[in-house]
Order: structure tokens, then sequence, then C-alpha cells
């Protein structure tokens, strides 16, 4: 009978890991996944005693960038836990096989763990011709990822690129570059976290979701996390009292730019992106790009490289406004904009929500605890979610409105998603 495996802090501890920077992990992750702080007791019992996850990590149309953001989390930190965490079966970057070996120890895993492994995949997956643009061991991406994906417990698809092609799908996209969810239609248990690069603290928050209570994180209608990409850059930053004082930064470099001022009219796309960048910083510390004196360039909203691009001219005009109105106005109208879409497409979804509660990720057990979360997250944005007093035809034509709203945003990528 094989010997039981010794607990986490035991394993970390032989890695020179205290048990108070084990806790504080455990904090984090609490903070991470929005959750009060009477939780971490509860994550780090999860995490000291829960078996280790077989993962395999594939890489298709990518810079390497999720996993090198991956390999440079603190230390120590969130590298040291999560591999101990994981038993991480299969990544091309880091691993010691090659050629036919690997790509055995990728077979092995799905064969011998089906709906048993975390898949995550990093890079677009290209479609055109057969998908030919992109092949590892003779196989296509596509075909990989079609067969990983399909038996994996769960599939987590970080960066910008697994999430909905990136810039490789950017026009004119010659190789029809896609995300996996458009690879590999209908999958379940997906989890998108765009960004270019992801935060590592997100992924982790995930796996640490899924040690802790057996289940994935609430998602919105994208696949994304409600407690990473539930708020607006914009409500958090940093700068925003000079936003809101109509202090902004004009040229690279002057005297705004030095002391801090809003990198608005510079082209920063934070009151139309949704992230947790500036509560949760990069890397183990509090810096992040806007902090760092650059605007935000979107790369958590969808098709960014399109859609969010000249990414140093700022806000377009909005529509039936004229050519006379200041950036310091256009500013205070894109955020009432914002603040109107979530507000309308919140109160839509909680009206659904109340009505049929949020499912759980894999379309089973209902989460009415989802439903509230949902409520919070549209309480944050746009103010409290009053009870509707109205008739049921009214509550369609908001629910209608709502999912009109939220049709046109998608589609032009002007608007934010308030989900």
């Amino acid at each position: 009978m094989p010997a039981r495996p010794l607990p986490l802090e035991e394993r970390l501890a032989a890695r020179g890991v205290s048990r108070r920077q084990f806790l504080k992990f455990c904090a984090a992750m609490t903070a991470t996944l929005a959750l009060p702080s009477t939780f971490t007791p509860r994550i780090a019992r999860a995490l000291n005693t829960a078996e280790r996850l077989p993962v395999v990590w594939l890489e298709f149309q990518d810079c390497a960038g999720n996993t090198e953001s991956f390999l440079r989390a603190e230390s120590p930190g969130v590298a040291d836990i999560v591999l101990e965490q994981i038993s991480l079966e299969y990544h091309e970057t880091i691993m010691a096989p090659a050629g036919h070996r690997a790509e055995h120890s990728l077979d092995a895993v799905v064969e011998h763990y089906p709906g048993q492994y975390i898949a995550i995949v990093e890079g677009s997956i290209p479609t055109a011709n057969g998908g030919v643009y992109c092949t590892i061991g003779g196989r296509t991406a596509l075909s990989i990822a079609e067969r990983v994906c399909s038996n994996a417990l769960a599939t987590i698809a970080v960066g910008a690129c697994a999430w909905d092609g990136g810039w490789p799908a950017a026009s004119p996209n010659p190789t029809g570059a896609v995300g996996v969810r458009q690879a590999v239609p209908g999958l379940k248990n997906l989890i998108n976290l765009p960004g270019c690069p992801m935060n590592v603290m997100n992924l982790t928050g995930v796996i640490v979701h899924y040690l802790t209570f057996k289940q994935l994180p609430v998602t919105d209608e994208q696949g994304r996390p409600f407690f990473a990409y539930g708020q607006l850059i914009h409500n958090n930053c940093e700068r925003r009292g000079h936003f809101d004082a109509g202090r902004f930064v004009e040229r690279w470099g002057d005297e705004g730019h030095r002391l801090g001022w809003c990198l608005y009219k510079m082209g920063c796309k934070g009151p139309q992106t949704l992230s947790n960048c500036p509560a949760i910083g990069w890397n183990g510390t509090s810096y992040w790009p806007i902090g760092a004196g650059h605007g935000c360039v979107g790369c958590m909203s969808p098709r960014f490289w399109d859609t969010m691009s000249p990414f140093y001219e700022r806000l377009p005009n909005i529509e039936g406004f004229g050519v006379e109105v200041t950036a310091d106005q256009l500013g205070v109208i894109a955020v009432g904009a914002v603040a109107a879409a979530g507000a309308i497409h919140g109160v839509a979804s909680a009206v659904r929500a109340r009505m049929q509660p949020i499912a759980a990720h894999d379309g089973g057990e209902t989460l009415v605890e989802a439903a509230e979360r949902a409520v919070h997250v549209v309480e944050q944005i746009a103010g409290p979610v009053k009870e509707a007093k109205t008739t049921g035809d009214e509550t369609e034509k908001a629910i209608a409105l709502g999912e009109r709203r939220e049709e046109q945003s998608r589609s032009d990528g002007d608007a934010p998603s308030a989900s």
C-alpha cells in the first residue's frame, strides 16, 4: 500500500517555504477570489490535504508570454505552491522529455486520467486549410485541442490568444486563428482568462477555488470568472480621482504625467475594460501598467488588437456629440454610458438570475449564491439594484433591452461588457 503523501505544508517546508508564507498565500487567494477573510483557514485546510491534480499545458500559436508570467510569479509563493498542488505532466517549454517521449507523456495523461485532468491552453488555434499552420508531432493544434480538451475535467484558456484568437486572429487573420471556445464548440467546463498575458494570480485562483470547493468559479456569459473580470478597471484605478477632477496627461513626460494624472487622453481603455488588475497587481507587487505610467490597452477585452487600437488614441466620440465636446466632458459622458450599460444589463441579469438561478459550470446544479454574486457585482459597478416593482411586460422589456445592449457591445467592441 503506497505511503500517504505528506501534507502540503511539510512539502513546502522542505523547499524553504515557511508556514507563515503559506498562510500569507492563502490569504492572498481569499482576497483574489473576492471571499471574506474567514475563508482563509478553509482554503489552507483544503490545499493541505487535497490530492494533486494532473495538468497538461498546451502551447499553440503563442509567444509563451503566459508561461513566462507563470514562471516569474513571486518566489517563494505562487509558483512553489501551485507546482506542489498540481502534477504538470506535459508542458513543451519546461518539460524534460522531447520528441516522441514528450508526446507519449501527453497521450498517457489523456488515456489514464480521462475526465480527471486540467487542460491549460495557451495560444490561438488555426483552422484555415485544415489547421496546417500549427502542427506538433505530426498532429494539428486543432486535432490536439479537440482530443485533449474534450476529455479533460476542465479547460482553462490562458491569455488573449487562447480566449478569442488574440494577435494571430487580428485582421486579416490569414491562418483562421480562433480561441478554444470556437475551435472546440460545446466544450464544457471552459474557463477563459483573457489578458496579454493573463495574470498568474487569476490562474492560481481558479485552481485553488476548485481544490477548495470542488467546483469551478462562477463565470459570465463569456466564460470569464466574476472574481477576476467583474469590475471595470476605471472603478478601482489609482488615477480615478484625477479623472473626476479633470486632470489629464496631455503629452508623455509632461508635468501631469510625472504627477500621476489620468491617462484617458493618452488612449487609456480603463473605462471600458473589465479586470482586477488594479487590485492584485503583477508578480507579487502592486505594480501594473497604469501605475507604471502607461495607459490600459484593453487586453482583457474581446478582439482587443482590432477593437482597442490605435492604443494611444482616446476613447472614440460618442454618437450624437460634435467635435466641440472636450475630452473632459467626453470622459464624464463615456463613464456615464458605461454605468448606464452596467445598470441596464445588470438589472436584466439580476431578474433572470432570480427567476432562473445561474447554473453550475457543467450545466447541472443551480447556484443561488452565484445569482447573489452577480447582483453584488452590478451594485459595485452601477450602485444598489432595487427590487423592481414592474409588470411582467416591463420585466421582459428590461431583459430585452439588456440583451440588445450586450449584443451591440459584442458586435462593435466599443462598449464594455458589463456582465
